[in-house]
């Protein structure tokens, strides 16, 4: 199999949706890619099937923070200070998506240890939650509120958030890498007029997420981080990127 890479932009919201989309509905038998991008302005992603309308839509677009809809399900993210990647891949019957899951989240582990030694200690998860009775909490809405099975943690937080998406005969599977803390504004846009019903979101966010600079304690680059997912990728996955693509702005 071919593997292409696109290295990191910043773009819209709209722009990185639609690009992953066009990559999984033109993607060539034998062929795959892996992408990474960022956001500007800021950005809440909204999973496939959940409502606008649990978020404060005017308040977003006072804040400059644009609103978009993921074709992957999961629930709502600020994407902000994170590396964002996508993996898309021929919809291959023989594979289950929980498998490949699993090995797209091991390359980045595998990339993430190479980044830092202190990141050592991120591992995947290995329950799965019953979503069904999370959904019914006040963090229900929120993605970094819980960690699925297979999903990226550092000592019991969540690091690393993904969905994945079969279309037609493609696979799709893209996530957010954490790296500074602003993620956690999300809470600022949760639609919810209960003050205490906010600050257990709050304290939940606070609690069950952690990023790579609070890890590390300092300032890290984007293509350093980059580098070294890619080089986890090549490393576990035993592949070699056969050309780079660079994309135009948005």
């Amino acid at each position: 199999m071919k593997w292409h890479l696109i290295t990191h932009d910043y773009y819209t919201g709209k722009y990185n949706m639609e690009f992953d989309l066009q990559l999984v509905k033109q993607l060539k038998p034998d062929n795959a890619y892996l992408r990474f991008y960022g956001w500007k302005p800021f950005c809440i992603s909204l999973g496939a099937n959940q409502s606008i309308k649990e978020v404060k839509t005017e308040k977003a677009l006072i804040d400059n923070i644009d609103i978009v809809k993921r074709p992957t399900g999961g629930r709502a993210i600020l994407h902000a200070e994170e590396l964002t990647y996508s993996v898309v891949l021929p919809n291959i019957k023989t594979i289950s998506g929980r498998e490949i899951y699993e090995n797209i989240s091991n390359a980045i582990v595998a990339g993430l240890r190479l980044f830092d030694t202190k990141l050592n200690d991120v591992m995947l998860e290995k329950e799965q939650p019953k979503f069904r009775k999370l959904l019914e909490q006040p963090s229900g809405a929120l993605c970094f509120a819980s960690t699925a099975k297979s999903e990226i943690k550092f000592k019991g937080k969540k690091l690393v958030g993904s969905a994945q998406r079969r279309i037609g005969n493609s696979l799709l599977q893209h996530g957010s890498i954490l790296i500074g803390k602003y993620h956690r504004h999300l809470v600022d846009y949760i639609n919810t007029q209960n003050d205490e019903e906010i600050k257990t979101i709050a304290t939940e966010l606070n609690s069950k997420t952690i990023e790579i600079e609070s890890i590390l304690n300092k300032k890290i680059t984007v293509d350093n981080l980059q580098d070294s997912i890619i080089q986890g990728f090549e490393n576990y996955l035993n592949i070699e990127f056969y050309n780079t693509v660079s994309l135009p702005a948005s």
